[in-house]
């Protein structure tokens, strides 16, 4: 199982190595005399690298309009502008796009021309952070498979928006201005692939509902989040790595085995109102409870297996695999607990 996360986890995270080598393959197949073509068809005001004919370079040039995209291109970045608006003119050629970075402009929903967007068939990364959406744009790609859209003011998310991107594997959304009342029991639905949520810095008081099934990595920091309801995860039974970070968790806001789930590996719930360790699963690798109200810790109540089994060397099948401990920012006093290190005796680093 951890394997296969993992895996799973390096595919998302080599984007990038992954889209060079393409470039790359598509650069070594090119003939040099076809260099001078490429060149002309550039748009004066951006840059087309003859080491990589594929990718058009238009950030940091003070646009306020999109030019003319060739044909060849399936890399733009368009980043650091002052570009409004998205219309369907500069698209008209650029059918073969795979890429899109508008990062850092000044775009408005009113200002994506209707259709546009779902009309670029071949697109697989969207990347529209730092701009001045105040909804997810919609319609959007079939094909994509990243959607980033950080650091907007989205406040709502039309109905049916994702319900046909079944490749997307990332969705961004962290540092919006979304409640809980944008995050209906559908929102998610048809995000059957997806792999990574993030919605940290947001409004959100509640988890949000119907996460989809195959969610790895849930990233909820900076919200208000008080409770985590009853066998919350057995509906993403997939995730790995959680963040709670900077919430309103306490203890009467955990159920007694919340997050006592055996996918788990990574748990952060720093900088909540915690007075002690929540119960954990034998699997967990990474625990972070730094800068909370902890007074004390009890090995033998937070050891997953009884200590009795848990000081057998020979025993393995469910010797606990915590690896790395954060505690301090709490109220308790060194030294660490004696049952602590017998319990765990995997650990490698504990912050006290």
């Amino acid at each position: 199982m951890t394997l296969k996360v993992y895996a799973s986890l390096l595919l998302l995270f080599s984007v990038n190595s992954v889209w060079t080598r393409t470039v790359r393959q598509v650069y070594d197949d090119l003939d040099p005399e076809h260099w001078s073509h490429y060149t002309s068809e550039c748009p004066r005001e951006c840059f087309c690298p003859p080491s990589f004919p594929n990718a058009l370079y238009c950030d940091n040039k003070g646009l306020k309009e999109i030019p003319p995209i060739p044909a060849r291109i399936w890399y733009l970045y368009l980043q650091n502008n002052l570009i409004e608006t998205v219309s369907e003119k500069p698209f008209v050629n650029a059918t073969h796009l795979r890429w899109i970075n508008l990062n850092k402009n000044k775009i408005t929903n009113s200002g994506i021309e209707s259709g546009v967007l779902s009309k670029l068939k071949r697109l697989l990364y969207l990347f529209l952070e730092d701009n001045e959406l105040e909804e997810v744009p919609a319609p959007l790609p079939v094909g994509l498979e990243q959607l980033r859209l950080a650091r907007n003011k989205i406040s709502r998310i039309p109905e049916g928006v994702f319900s046909n991107l079944e490749n997307l594997t990332m969705l961004d959304l962290h540092q919006n201005s979304l409640l809980d009342s944008a995050l209906q029991s559908d929102t998610f639905q048809g995000l059957d692939n997806l792999m990574q949520l993030n919605i940290a810095k947001n409004s959100l008081k509640k988890m949000p509902l119907s996460i989809p099934a195959n969610t790895l990595q849930l990233f909820l920091d900076n919200n208000s989040i008080e409770v985590i309801p009853e066998n919350y995860f057995s509906t993403i039974p997939k995730v790995t790595f959680l963040r709670l970070n900077y919430n309103k968790l306490s203890d009467d806001g955990i159920p007694p085995n919340g997050f006592n789930v055996s996918s788990i590996l990574d748990l952060q719930l720093s900088h909540n109102q915690l007075t002690k360790i929540p119960p954990i699963n034998a699997h967990l690798e990474h625990l972070h409870l730094d800068h909370n109200r902890i007074k004390s810790v009890n090995g033998t109540q937070i050891c997953p297996v009884s200590i009795a089994i848990a000081e057998d060397y020979g025993f393995y099948g469910n010797t606990p695999r915590l690896r790395y401990l954060r505690l301090d920012g709490n109220e308790i006093q060194p030294p660490i607990p004696l049952d602590i290190m017998i319990c765990f005796r995997l650990l490698q680093a504990v912050v006290i």
